[in-house]
């Protein structure tokens, strides 16, 4: 079995692992599954939960896609790759819940590589897993990050988390807004130091993200909301499109190297709204998100509370 081959697999039973693991946290509907195929090479399969008991909708979706020619805005920044074909294997997911005061989350494991006359001339590893609450509660930022921070314990300890913590910050940032998409997470691209030790880090986000995730839903799931909550989830869903219409590089490479639009777009939340100059009410609870939105040591500043 060749390296790409492992990566395949464990990437295959992820998305089984997190698909059993949501169904289960919903208690209401199955995913729904879309085998695609793709015509330029590859394919994947797309699972999708609408309307359940906890997720309004859930994406999860597996691909492993190949093409003979890079889109410009990879060889720009890497122009020893112009020419190449490439291979890219993935799990992403997206889970929009219908209780606001359940955060929205993402995560993402990747393996990339880039071969020419059939050789490896270049290869990669990225994910990561981010948060974007509503209504925060303080607790559940903490066992985030401390989930975070503890998997990254053999590969770094501090050092990694603090790392891919900062690169979280930076890239989910909406710069036209100034402020982050939520509370962070982690977040890392381009890693090819050694495949054995990066292929088990990915491994520990991937598998961690259930982790990090799944005691948050028990801990709101229940919480009662009304109409003010419901609208003020709606428009604050808004900034997840604006960020990943406009900044996320997945979806534009996606987009741009011809890959499938269903399932790229799969992250986006099935309803939405926007407000012209929405400015909440001065001491209220959708007032207090701003507090989250910029990067901060959370462990630190809210562990010492």
């Amino acid at each position: 079995m060749t390296d790409f081959d492992r990566v395949r697999d464990y990437l295959t039973g992820l998305q089984d692992r997190i698909c059993a693991a949501i169904e289960t946290a919903d208690g209401g509907v199955r995913f729904t599954e879309d085998a695609w195929t793709r015509e330029e090479g590859g394919g994947g399969r797309t699972r999708i939960l609408r309307n359940g008991g906890v997720f309004e909708q859930a994406g999860v979706g597996f691909s492993d896609v190949s093409g003979t020619k890079l889109p410009p805005t990879a060889t720009a920044a890497r122009p020893e790759l112009a020419g190449a074909s490439w291979r890219a294997v993935g799990v992403s997911l997206v889970l929009h819940p219908k209780n606001p005061y359940i955060p929205t989350t993402h995560a993402n494991v990747r393996h990339f590589r880039a071969l020419k006359d059939g050789e490896t001339v270049a290869w990669w590893f990225g994910g990561g897993f981010d948060l974007t609450p509503f209504y925060p509660f303080d607790e559940d930022v903490l066992h985030w990050h401390r989930t975070a921070r503890a998997l990254c314990e053999p590969f770094g300890g501090a050092a990694r988390y603090a790392a891919h913590k900062q690169w979280c910050d930076d890239y989910f940032l909406l710069k036209h807004r100034g402020e982050t998409r939520g509370v962070g997470g982690l977040f890392f691209d381009d890693l090819h130091e050694n495949f054995e030790r990066d292929f088990a880090y990915q491994r520990a986000v991937g598998d961690g993200f259930l982790d990090a995730y799944l005691p948050i839903v028990e801990r709101r799931r229940d919480t009662p909301f009304d109409e003010r909550e419901r609208q003020f989830q709606l428009y604050r869903r808004g900034r997840y499109v604006e960020f990943n219409l406009v900044f996320d590089r997945g979806t534009l490479f996606g987009l741009q190297s011809g890959g499938r639009t269903e399932s790229i777009l799969m992250s986006l939340p099935p309803l939405v709204r926007w407000e012209y100059g929405y400015v909440p009410e001065p001491g209220s609870a959708e007032a207090r998100l701003a507090y989250y939105l910029r990067p901060r040591d959370w462990l630190n500043e809210l562990g010492g509370r």
